[in-house]
């Protein structure tokens, strides 16, 4: 019976081998659980955080920065380690190109930048409503202190800034985006895109899991509990006792406690298929209500740096009537590419961004027609030639069955049915109070959704939870 497991005995399965599962196995198995086992989906490790092989070294497909350092786990663990290297200044001074090849002024550019940041929410009294409506009215009203200011070219500037600011929320549009959300997320003070180097962000789940980083298979502490390819059809809570697990190759495994640290995607997809008996109303209501957006990326191999040696990066503002005419056409996909950039410690890549509704539609196009699509837009902006890339990789996450996504974010539907990341992290319990299946994610997160660090929080969260669980237990 379950009601006698010790720390010892209690069969332990993790779902997911992200970085959320993996700091939630890597923790129990510091804190004396012994039998504690991964079921991952895809054929790897590393969920969302995905380095790959690429130019000169590495390029992460997922997660790329760390982002922030005061209050980021990720940062404390690391920062004494020589791991990350700070970018600084280094990507920030790009050019703004407009869709007839003019560059705006470095002034103008600024004074727009600016006013968009400015608009921002920054007080409680500002917490109703969507992010779009209150970035677009502040933006204006600032504006208004400027009337040298184009407002053709103003209005070009915010559609960029907002798509921008999409990539940080993986939104659609920012008329979406829950405004209360904005201020409740906690951003972590200091620098904000700390790179990993040539090395990539798998360097932090090496480190996690205490494996040789020289070494891609070894995994650590976790040498011989994970099992790739292991996707699930059914996760059976019912009654008081051990937990059925069913696996798609037929495999029926049994447990004392779940932990599922699968995506938003999937539990949206999946969840009244995988759990038996169904999900609580809370549970599915926070399912249904947080979103879990599209962000791709793109990143381009070229013989040498086809930028010129003073420009870092672009973002592409559209005049109106162009944008009009793109989208009677098969590159529609192409308005919401939004910027490109240089790739640090990898001199010979461009990187690209694309969101929303036209990134899962890139996604079903053959890596033929992106390649060509870009070379049309470059052609459209840019005031000098581009040359063919030599590779090209694009990232395809919503069409991932073991992901449907990028990262989540909050609505303002969510905040319609007043649900969040508290009733996504909510355990199921049995009425001893033992947690039988538990949740963790950066969609489980109630301040830091979104990020790495969010992510190893919950997992650790989780493994605090059995850990403090069984304590009590002997304790008695």
């Amino acid at each position: 019976m379950s009601s006698h497991k010790t720390k010892q005995t209690a069969r332990i399965v993790v779902i997911g081998a992200g970085v959320s599962g993996i700091a939630a196995a890597t923790r129990l198995l510091e804190q004396g659980f012994k039998n504690v086992r991964l079921l991952e989906a895809e054929n790897r490790v590393g969920g969302r955080i995905n380095t790959v092989p690429f130019g000169d070294s590495v390029i992460d497909k997922g997660a790329q920065w760390c982002h922030g350092e005061s209050g980021n786990v990720v940062y404390q663990r690391v920062k004494d380690l020589n791991l990350l290297d700070r970018t600084g200044d280094v990507l920030k001074a790009v050019h703004f190109v407009r869709s007839n090849k003019e560059i705006l002024p470095a002034e103008t550019a600024y004074v727009l930048g600016a006013a968009a940041e400015m608009a921002l929410p920054t007080g409680p009294n500002e917490s109703n409503g969507s992010l779009g409506d209150h970035l677009t009215n502040n933006y204006w009203h600032i504006l208004a202190k400027s009337p040298a200011v184009d407002r053709t070219i103003a209005q070009e500037m915010l559609e960029t800034m907002k798509k921008l600011r999409c990539s940080f929320t993986a939104s659609d549009h920012l008329f979406e985006v829950s405004r209360r959300a904005h201020l409740e997320f906690e951003k972590s003070d200091g620098e904000f895109l700390l790179n990993w180097r040539d090395k990539g962000y798998r360097t932090f789940l090496k480190l996690l899991m205490n494996a040789k980083p020289e070494q891609p298979e070894d995994l650590g502490v976790l040498n011989g509990r994970v099992q790739l390819s292991k996707r699930l059809t059914e996760i059976n809570w019912a009654g008081a006792d051990e937990l059925l697990l069913r696996c798609w190759d037929g495999e029926v495994l049994t447990a004392d406690h779940v932990i599922c640290t699968v995506s938003l995607g999937v539990l949206k997809e999946c969840h009244e298929q995988l759990f038996v008996p169904a999900l609580p109303p809370p549970k599915v209501r926070a399912i249904k209500g947080l979103k879990l957006g599209t962000v791709n990326k793109f990143f381009l191999e070229y013989a040498a740096m086809p930028l010129p040696p003073d420009w870092v990066g672009i973002n592409f503002l559209w005049l109106e009537a162009d944008l009009e005419e793109l989208r009677g056409t098969e590159r529609f996909w192409l308005e919401s590419v939004f910027g490109f950039h240089r790739v640090l410690h990898q001199p010979r890549l461009l990187q690209g961004w694309i969101i929303g509704e036209h990134a899962r539609h890139m996604e079903t196009l053959t890596e033929e027609e992106v390649v060509n699509g870009l070379q049309w837009f470059f052609r459209k902006f840019l005031p000098f030639d581009m040359p063919q890339p030599l590779n090209i990789v694009r990232t395809q996450w919503h069409s991932n069955p073991n992901f449907r996504g990028s990262y989540s974010s909050r609505t303002t539907y969510t905040d319609e049915l007043r649900t969040g990341p508290w009733d996504l992290e909510t355990p199921l319990l049995d009425a001893g109070g033992r947690p039988r299946v538990q949740f963790a994610g950066e969609a489980t997160h109630k301040t830091h959704f979104s990020c790495v660090h969010g992510a190893t929080e919950t997992g650790w969260r989780e493994a605090d939870r059995l850990n403090d669980y069984y304590n009590s237990r002997n304790a008695l």
